[in-house]
C-alpha cells in the first residue's frame, strides 16, 4: 500500500484507479506531492526516459520507487526497479524550505510616503524630472528598510516604492507585449471579481496589457529594483531580502476567450503559455545570478476560482472552451513550467488575496476548499501566504491538505483597516490552523507549527495610493506582526 493505493497487476489497473491524477505535464506522484517531469528529466540517464509522455507516473510505494511506462499490457513484474530514487533525491534535495520563509512576515508592499506620491504626480504632469524621482525613491527605499529592520523583520522588501501597482511592468517589459489605455470593455471577462468591481461603478480598467505578437524576453525591469535594494542591507541579510513578481497568467484570465492573444501568433493557449514560461525561467536565472535567493508571487486570480460569483460567471459564458476546473489545471501546469529551471535554494511563494486596491477595497469572496488539494499538492512553490483577516476567506479546515514539504504564512492580521488585533485571540487563530494542518499529516500541532508563519493578509500599498490606514497605523500592524510570531516562536526570526 501506498497512500491507500494497492500496487495494480497492470498498467491499466494503475491508471484507471479513480484516485491516482495522470497528467502528461505533471505525471510524477511522489507521496502528496505530484512534481513536474521536467525537475528530473536529463538527470536520468537508466531507464530510457526520452519525452514527459513517456512516463505517466511514478509511486513511492513503501520507500520503493517503481515506474511505469506508458506501454498497455506490461506488467508491474515486467517493470523493474530503477536507479532513479538517487535523481528523485537530487531533484528534492530541499523539501522544506525554511528562512525564508520566516515566522514573521510581510507581504510586500508599504505605504509611499506623501512626497514621494507628490513627485511622481509632478513627473506624470511634466513638472518633475526621472533623476529627481529616482534620487527620492532611494532615499524613501533607504529610510523604510530601516523600519523593517528595527520592527525585527527578515524578508526585507523596497515596499515596491518604484511600482505604480504591485505587479509592476514585467509583462509590458516583455517583446511581444503592449501596453494599451482606454481598452474596449468587450474584451474583459466581465465577471472577473477585479473587472466586475470597475464596471459595477460604470467604468473599466483605464489600461490593460495585451499580448500583440510572439513573446520574448528582452531585458529584466525587476533586477535594478533588486540590486538597490541588495545594496543597502547587511550583505548576511542579502539573501533573506524579497521580490514580488508578477503572477503569470495576469494578462490571460481577464480575457474573454479567443481574446488574450492574436491567434496568427499563438495557436492555442499551449503555445502562449510555454513562451510566458521560458521569460520566467529566463527572469528568475538573471534574478538568481544577482543574488536574489527569495521570490513572493502575488496572484489573486487563483482565488478567483474560490469565488461563487466568478464560477457562475464561468459557467454561464458562451465563448468558454473549458471548465473552470480545467482552466485551474492548466494555470497549475503554466506556473510549474514558469518555475521548473529554478535553482533548488531559491525559495518561491504564492500570494493569494481577494483584492486589495485603493482605500482598502476587496474584490472577491469565499474559502479555499474547493481549491485546497490542487493548490496545496500541484502548485511547485514551497510556500503560500494566504489571506486570513476575514470571514470571507473561509476557515481553516483547507489547510488539512497542506503537505509536509510545505509552508504556509497565515495572514491573520488586516492591512486594509486601522483596527489593531487582540493578541490572544490571533494566537489562539494560528493554533487552530496548526491543528488543522496537524490533522491531515498525522502529527502533532507542535510539528505542523514548524511549517507556519504569521503576516498580515495583504500589502498595505498594491496600488501606490494605498489602504486606508496611516504610516503609523502600518507600522503598528507590523510590529503586532512581529508580536504575534515571537509569541508563538520565541527566539526565530
Amino acid at each position: 500500500m501506498a497512500n491507500g493505493i494497492e500496487r495494480p497487476e497492470t498498467l491499466k489497473g494503475f491508471l484507471d484507479d479513480p484516485r491516482v491524477a495522470v497528467f502528461k505535464s505533471r505525471p510524477i506522484l511522489i507521496g502528496r506531492r505530484l512534481i513536474n517531469i521536467n525537475m528530473i528529466i536529463g538527470k536520468i540517464t537508466d531507464i530510457g526516459i526520452r519525452d514527459i509522455a513517456d512516463v505517466q507516473t511514478i509511486l513511492i510505494d513503501g520507500g520503493n520507487v517503481m515506474h511505469w511506462k506508458n506501454m498497455p499490457g506490461k506488467t508491474s513484474e515486467q517493470l523493474q526497479k530503477t536507479q532513479i530514487q538517487p535523481a528523485l533525491t537530487k531533484a528534492m534535495s530541499s523539501e522544506l524550505h525554511r528562512k525564508p520563509p520566516f515566522r514573521a512576515e510581510h507581504l510586500g508592499s508599504l505605504l509611499r510616503p506623501d512626497r514621494l506620491l507628490k513627485l511622481r504626480d509632478h513627473l506624470d504632469h511634466g513638472r518633475a524630472d526621472e533623476e529627481e524621482l529616482i534620487s527620492l525613491e532611494n532615499q524613501a527605499i533607504k529610510d523604510i528598510v530601516e523600519e523593517q529592520i528595527k520592527l525585527g523583520f527578515h524578508p526585507i522588501s523596497d515596499g515596491e516604492y518604484r511600482r505604480h501597482m504591485f505587479w509592476g511592468t514585467f509583462f509590458p517589459g516583455m517583446e511581444g507585449f503592449e501596453e494599451i489605455k482606454d481598452p474596449p470593455a468587450e474584451i474583459f471577462r466581465s465577471y472577473m471579481p477585479d473587472i466586475a468591481a470597475f464596471m459595477e461603478k460604470g467604468h473599466k480598467p483605464a489600461e490593460s496589457v495585451i499580448c500583440t505578437g510572439k513573446i520574448k524576453h528582452i531585458g529584466s525591469t525587476y533586477v535594478d529594483q533588486w540590486n538597490y535594494l541588495k545594496s543597502i542591507v547587511p550583505k548576511e541579510k542579502a539573501k533573506e531580502c524579497k521580490l514580488t513578481m508578477a503572477a503569470p497568467e495576469w494578462y490571460h484570465m481577464r480575457y474573454r476567450e479567443g481574446k488574450a492573444y492574436p491567434k496568427d501568433v499563438y495557436p492555442s493557449d499551449k503555445e502562449y503559455f510555454a513562451d510566458i514560461a521560458k521569460a520566467y525561467q529566463t527572469e528568475l536565472q538573471i534574478l538568481y545570478d544577482n543574488g536574489l535567493r527569495n521570490v513572493q508571487i502575488d496572484d489573486p486570480n487563483l482565488a478567483y476560482f474560490c469565488s461563487e460569483k466568478m464560477l457562475s460567471g464561468w459557467k454561464a459564458d458562451p465563448l468558454n472552451t473549458q471548465t473552470s476546473d480545467s482552466l485551474l489545471s492548466s494555470y497549475i501546469t503554466f506556473y510549474n513550467l514558469c518555475l521548473s529551471q529554478r535553482p533548488t535554494d531559491m525559495h518561491i511563494g504564492v500570494h493569494l488575496c481577494r483584492g486589495n486596491f485603493v482605500n482598502s477595497r476587496h474584490f472577491s469572496e469565499g474559502g479555499y476548499d474547493r481549491v485546497a488539494r490542487t493548490l496545496f499538492l500541484d502548485l511547485d512553490v514551497d510556500t503560500y501566504y494566504l489571506e486570513y483577516d476575514t470571514p470571507r476567506a473561509g476557515g481553516f479546515e483547507p489547510l488539512k491538505s497542506l503537505p509536509k514539504n510545505k509552508n504556509v504564512i497565515l495572514g491573520v492580521v488586516t492591512s486594509k483597516f486601522p483596527e489593531m488585533e487582540d493578541l490572544g485571540e490571533l494566537k489562539g487563530r494560528v493554533m487552530e490552523a496548526a491543528g488543522y494542518v496537524a490533522e491531515g499529516n498525522g502529527e502533532s500541532v507542535e510539528s505542523a507549527l514548524g511549517r507556519l508563519g504569521v503576516s498580515p493578509q495583504c500589502g498595505f500599498a498594491s496600488h501606490s495610493a494605498g489602504n486606508a490606514v496611516k504610516h503609523e497605523d502600518m507600522v503598528g500592524k507590523l510590529g503586532l506582526v512581529r508580536r504575534l510570531a515571537d509569541e508563538i516562536w520565541p527566539g526565530e526570526p
